[in-house]
């Protein structure tokens, strides 16, 4: 018989737990397993969690991932009895993603991406984790000029020494870490590259288009599209990505990275005229200068997640209606981030 205690449920963390994709993402790993959320609230906002701080399966640490981390330091952990059971997975997704604020945080964005990511690699090689990295589409570069979609075996093409180059290139040397520490230390990373999302829970008033737009349109307040009228993307609401990486996480075997996203192409002056049309308003659309964070992003190609039996489920104008809803409800509550 052995002598490894069993128990009912997985030990699942998640860093940046309490932002946009992270807070969906404990809910959903709540239906299965115990879960241990650190954030600091740094782009993200307690009201995400709220829900879920009465589950007795699920911990909040506020904590820096990028500050040396101790999780046996904790005592309210003790019921996850880690000590002995350890943590199974480990989804990490603890960076700033503030558009407005972005140059605040330049600095924070280039330790998340390099030693608080360190830091979470450690801790999956000492308990032998299964890691998920949440990294993103800007590691392709810019989109191509002749609108192909974006395959997982190609590599774009940035300058690094711009100041987005603590978030474009700190992800692209996150997967980077993420492959060396596979085949050093025999860890199973997985590499999510997430495209465009949009849904509830995203901060209010810092340069997020898709909840900016509602709260400008029941406002009676101008529509700002931080680009020209050109300006599109494709747009994935967020359980749609949260089941895609679940999907990612359950494969027997690492796939290697894998996008995660629409491969549809949209205008964001189409977006913010159905938001006006949904919530009758009679605002005007403006356009002003790019912000640093905001770029015209290529579309994924999708075959190796289609492969895996997922594609995106929610169309935009449902995922839109849940958006509104829920920004409509909470704008008193949560209020502006600045």
């Amino acid at each position: 018989m052995s002598d490894k205690p069993i128990f009912d449920k997985k030990n699942v963390l998640v860093t940046g737990g309490a932002g946009f994709i992270g807070s969906f993402l404990c809910e959903r790993l709540l239906k299965e397993h115990k879960v241990i959320c650190v954030d600091n609230f740094l782009t993200s906002q307690q009201a995400n969690i709220n829900q879920l701080l009465k589950n007795p399966d699920f911990e909040f640490i506020n904590a820096n991932v990028s500050e040396p981390f101790d999780l046996d330091a904790h005592p309210e952990l003790e019921r996850f009895k880690i000590k002995f059971q350890g943590i199974q997975e480990i989804y990490h997704f603890a960076c700033p993603t503030s558009p407005k604020k972005f140059d605040q945080f330049r600095h924070d964005t280039l330790m998340a991406n390099s030693v608080g990511m360190r830091n979470m690699l450690d801790l999956a090689v000492k308990h032998q984790a299964r890691f998920f990295q949440a990294s993103t589409s800007v590691v392709y570069g810019m989109r191509p000029a002749d609108g192909h979609l974006f395959r997982e075996d190609e590599f774009g093409a940035f300058d690094h020494l711009t100041p987005r180059g603590c978030y474009d290139e700190g992800k692209r040397f996150a997967e980077t870490m993420c492959v060396n520490y596979r085949d050093v230390f025999g860890l199973d990373a997985r590499i999510g590259r997430i495209f465009r999302t949009y849904g509830p829970h995203q901060a209010l008033r810092d340069g997020h288009m898709i909840p900016d737009f509602v709260l400008d349109a029941i406002g009676g307040n101008d529509l700002v599209i931080y680009g020209d009228s050109y300006f599109r993307s494709s747009l994935i609401y967020v359980a749609d990505v949260v089941d895609a990486i679940i999907r990612l996480m359950e494969q027997p075997e690492d796939p290697g990275p894998v996008n995660i996203g629409s491969d549809y192409d949209i205008k964001l002056v189409e977006v913010a005229e159905r938001i006006k049309d949904m919530t009758g308003s009679d605002s005007k659309i403006v356009f002003k200068e790019p912000l640093p964070f905001m770029r015209d992003l290529g579309l994924p190609d999708l075959t190796k997640m289609k492969d895996m039996g997922w594609i995106p489920l929610v169309p935009l104008e449902q995922g839109l209606k849940k958006t509104i809803e829920y920004t409509v409800a909470n704008k008193d509550i949560l209020g502006p981030t600045y």
